[in-house]
């Protein structure tokens, strides 16, 4: 491999972890957000 397309490989792999990152921080946000609005559901009941 020529030394561009490594650099643009590490590139990618870097832009993808970071994505990866986001997502999984967005994911664990959305079920805090739902077990809270179950619990106060519940208490309701």
């Amino acid at each position: 491999m020529s030394n561009k397309s490594k650099m643009q490989k590490k590139a990618r792999e870097a832009r993808q972890e970071q994505q990866a990152k986001s997502v999984i921080k967005w994911i664990v946000i959305t079920l805090a957000i739902l077990a809270i609005i179950l619990m106060v559901w519940a208490m309701y009941i």
